[in-house]
């Protein structure tokens, strides 16, 4: 997932920052960056928020980086 990874080092933030952030080890979270592991749906959720983009950018399904609007 690169996406992550992008937007992950352009926050400058750690690894271990954003798995504890989400709850993980630095190494499962490491997992989900490689595609190792399964990115779930609540973290997907957390991460969109935590990098004010959407879950659909973060998916690849969009390359608009902006969150979609509140209602």
């Amino acid at each position: 997932m690169n996406r992550i990874r992008d937007l992950r080092e352009d926050s400058n933030k750690s690894q271990a920052e954003v798995a504890k952030f989400l709850g993980l080890q630095q190494n499962s979270y490491s997992q989900i960056e490689t595609g190792k592991n399964t990115l779930q749906i609540d973290h997907l959720v957390r991460l969109s928020k935590l990098y004010d983009t959407s879950t659909d950018y973060i998916l690849g399904l969009t390359n608009e980086k902006k969150p979609y609007p509140k209602i």
